[in-house]
């Protein structure tokens, strides 16, 4: 920046000089004018670029710190050797989209892998020595030295009935909890095992991966150390092929967003089997085990694919247990319906007698989908199925009521909707 400055001052220099003014034409000083605009236009954009960069990307921040916290032996997982002391897992493309949570794409045991990393707790202290004993205070806090497994059961089953309600398959579900966190097979949890494992339910995806673990459309989770974690490969998304910086894309205008997707996106039936495949995980995210699930950032960033365009979700982090939503929206002050959201687009009634938000979302998961896939599906179309397609869509994005009480039709639409889009593929190397 300082050198960029001088740029300025020099040229603004020449540009006002008496000299130059009497033997350049005016012409000609208007284009000097507009060369020196353009530079200092470019070398603002490179500024903010690396700045944006350098603040949404910090992997390394994210591996001191777990590391530290690692060779202190308040922590522990299954990656933690290779991560720390064998260093046998690359990090490769930053692909964070919020300095908070560091995303990257790498490498481990020869398996193309996702890392995330929480960095909050570092990131918000002014001096790098006071972050890793700030994280270790606060993040990796409990269980406390002289825990039961007992009470640490009782602990992650209150814990779990909190965020996803009080199911019968909650048991079930602590028990594979506790033989995950005994990662060596020892037939012990111990301390630092423990806090690991803790640490990590207070990530809201990763409780979403082990929630929906058996489901085809989440990634798989393969290990972890503390509180990073590692799943399979990153997939592809609306955006691949297109090289922008994360923190960019929310910028671009919908129109331009949609033309892009159009000339880097899939071909239209590549498109139809992802669509049935995100039909899908609506189904699955609805009554499933444990619980329903609401999808609270419907987006094209979150539409994700693997090479053979089977629809996996990019990102977990706005999809929310039931129980979590009504815990954050029910009795919360309003004036208003738009006063009663979670994340971008969970959307609850406002009492306006009362001034309270209810509990019950007013828009189910399919009628936002179906809006996501009116832009996603109908350009392209084939002739034939447009005018049908289009209708469907319309209807399924006019759902409404309660999303608790629209289960009968909401399953007759969505199956409506997976029959159209698969009889145009089925007979197709597309299938």
């Amino acid at each position: 920046m300082r050198r960029l400055r001088r740029l300025v001052h020099l040229v603004l220099l020449c540009l006002f000089s008496k000299g130059l003014q009497g033997r350049l034409p005016g012409l000609r000083v208007k284009y000097v004018l507009l060369v020196w605009l353009g530079i200092f236009v470019g070398s603002w954009m490179v500024y903010v670029h690396y700045s944006s960069y350098s603040e949404l990307c910090r992997g390394h921040v994210c591996q001191v710190v777990i590391c530290d916290q690692y060779r202190k032996g308040i922590i522990s997982g299954s990656v933690c050797q290779d991560l720390c002391e064998l260093q046998k897992v690359e990090w490769r493309t930053c692909l964070s989209s919020a300095p908070g949570q560091q995303v990257y794409s790498g490498l481990w045991q020869d398996k193309e892998v996702t890392i995330k990393c929480g960095i909050e707790e570092a990131l918000s202290s002014k001096a790098w020595p006071d972050a890793a004993p700030r994280r270790e205070l606060v993040l990796f806090d409990k269980p406390t030295r002289g825990t039961s497994i007992k009470e640490f059961r009782e602990m992650t089953l209150s814990f779990l009935k909190a965020n996803l309600g009080d199911l019968p398959s909650l048991p079930a579900l602590v028990d594979q909890i506790l033989l995950m966190a005994d990662f060596n097979k020892d037939r012990r949890v111990s301390l630092a095992e423990a806090k690991s494992v803790w640490a990590l339910l207070q990530r809201n995806e990763f409780l979403l991966l082990l929630s929906l673990q058996e489901k085809e459309h989440a990634s798989r989770l393969l290990g972890y150390c503390g509180d990073l974690y590692l799943t399979e490969g990153t997939p592809h998304g609306s955006w691949h092929g297109v090289a922008l910086l994360p923190a960019l894309r929310p910028l671009l205008p919908s129109v331009l967003h949609r033309a892009l997707q159009q000339w880097f996106g899939p071909a239209w039936p590549w498109r139809a089997k992802i669509a049935i495949g995100l039909l899908e995980f609506v189904e699955e995210l609805f009554h499933g085990a444990y619980g329903t699930f609401y999808m609270c950032e419907t987006t094209l960033a979150n539409v994700g694919y693997t090479a053979t365009y089977d629809f996996k979700m990019a990102d977990l982090q706005q999809v929310a247990p039931e129980a979590t939503v009504r815990r954050f929206l029910q009795g919360r002050h309003c004036e208003q319906s738009s006063d009663c959201i979670y994340g971008r687009d969970c959307r609850a009634p406002c009492d306006r007698l009362m001034r309270q938000c209810k509990g019950d979302l007013i828009q189910p998961n399919l009628a936002k989908v179906c809006e996501l896939l009116r832009d996603y599906l109908l350009p392209g179309a084939p002739a034939d199925l447009y005018e049908e397609l289009g209708k469907q869509l319309r209807t399924c994005t006019t759902l409404s009521g309660l999303a608790s009480q629209v289960e009968a039709h909401h399953s007759l639409v969505l199956s409506h909707l997976k029959t159209l889009l698969w009889r145009e593929i089925s007979n197709t190397n597309y299938s």
